[in-house]
């Protein structure tokens, strides 16, 4: 297993799992008329805690928006305008070559997506992560060079703190195939125990807190990929690529993320936009080391991660994911959350290739046609108004409900409940 130092001899000014703190206002001379609308806007506000959704589109499923490369992320983005916290998964958020950064916007794996949903772990907003690099010995010799070109730039244009990587000790086959039942992508990698190794020895003898991992995937099984080319049919890579990362988040519990190596397809003149990003560069690793760089830490959801300021699934206010994918763990978990009861909304105009929609699970969901009524749902329910009173007579008579219980007995009259001010 070869090992190699990016790192400079002085130390990383990385703050690695420190929670964010919001920062203290410039002081200066400010005009009456802007001290009085940033008190305003602070007392209008400071009883309202983080509105937070979740954003979910499965990979590998065909999803008509978010089944490409990147093409939910414009989604991302106008979600990430509205809440105050937007939490989302890589393939929502990586776009191969391109990326966009978010404040707001949490990167989380999807395996650790769904024990957060579960409410077994917490997200530990960071400053900077130092993120390690894990490369499959099956890469050629000139494909490998391309990669750690990718790092360097990431570390000089970027300043991400990347700091070594680890060529694994045996090649591992990844294998990668479409399940003939249910139309998902899926596939496995022959020897999980040398990437362990690998990750292994970045996270113990190099101390790094995150992980991107470049596989070498077979060319051969890429002529299937001429629908997905054309913005058809579904990403052949997605499957195994989410196996791969699911490996090491559940070993590890810290974020990681990985990027395909391939030869460089040939040219395309009829490209479909929503799959361009991938025929950028030779790499798919930039998308990768930005998510990577600021990913929140998992951590154990008890009493002490409360204490460091994490994010709990209690904290979710709603979900958003494709109309037929509702029955991941993760949407699940919060779908039937009776105690915190999270908003789910689902999308009509992004289908994929399952079939459990909340008709079929017994979810209780808001269904919109499309994303852009998704957003104006999300509106209104972080501003607290009841979503159907936007719309045309939505709003029924109300209701009044029988004290008569389950065993048709009366109740009985209570004695009035005395109130004492103190």
């Amino acid at each position: 297993m070869a090992i190699c130092n990016l790192s400079r001899p002085f130390p990383s000014f990385g703050v690695g799992n420190q929670a964010v703190v919001k920062s203290r206002p410039l002081t200066g001379r400010r005009s009456r008329s802007s001290t009085i609308s940033s008190l305003s806007l602070s007392h209008s506000t400071k009883w309202k805690r983080d509105y937070t959704s979740v954003m979910i589109v499965p990979t590998g499923v065909g999803a008509a928006i978010g089944g490409y490369a990147g093409d939910a992320l414009p989604v991302a983005r106008a979600l990430s305008s509205v809440v105050d916290c937007l939490i989302s998964h890589p393939n929502v958020l990586n776009a191969a070559m391109l990326y966009w950064p978010m404040p707001n916007a949490l990167y989380v794996e999807g395996y650790a997506l769904d024990r957060f949903a579960e409410g077994l772990w917490a997200l530990q907003p960071v400053h900077q992560n130092t993120v390690g690099l894990v490369l499959d010995a099956g890469i050629e010799e000139d494909l490998r060079l391309r990669h750690l070109q990718v790092a360097d730039a990431a570390r000089a244009s970027l300043g991400l703190n990347v700091v070594e990587y680890v060529v694994t000790d045996t090649p591992l086959e990844v294998e990668m195939w479409v399940d003939p039942k249910g139309g998902q992508s899926t596939g496995r990698v022959k020897h999980p125990d040398s990437l362990l190794r690998a990750v292994w020895t970045l996270v113990n003898r190099s101390r790094v807190n995150a992980i991107a991992v470049v596989g070498r995937f077979p060319d051969e099984d890429l002529e299937e990929t001429d629908d997905y080319r054309q913005g058809m049919g579904v990403d052949i890579l997605a499957g195994v690529e989410a196996v791969i990362s699911h490996v090491v988040v559940r070993e590890f519990c810290i974020p990681c993320a990985h990027a395909p190596a391939l030869s460089p397809p040939l040219l395309c003149p009829s490209l479909c936009p929503k799959s361009a990003a991938e025929e950028l560069g030779y790499t798919f690793l930039p998308c990768v080391l930005a998510g990577l760089s600021n990913a929140p830490q998992y951590l154990e959801s008890n009493s002490a991660s409360l204490e460091k300021g994490c994010i709990l699934a209690s904290d979710v206010d709603s979900v958003i994911l494709p109309i037929d994918a509702c029955g991941g763990d993760g949407a699940l978990a919060f779908a039937r959350n009776r105690r915190q009861n999270p908003l789910i909304i689902a999308v009509e105009e992004n289908e994929t290739v399952l079939d459990d929609t909340p008709d079929n699970l017994g979810i209780e969901a808001v269904k919109v046609s499309n994303y852009w009524e998704a957003i104006g749902v999300i509106a209104a329910h972080k501003a607290g108004v009841n979503p159907n009173s936007l719309r045309r007579n939505r709003i029924k008579n109300l209701q009044g409900a029988s004290l008569m219980p389950a065993n048709g007995y009366a109740v009985s009259s209570a004695k009035p409940i005395a109130c004492t001010e103190k």
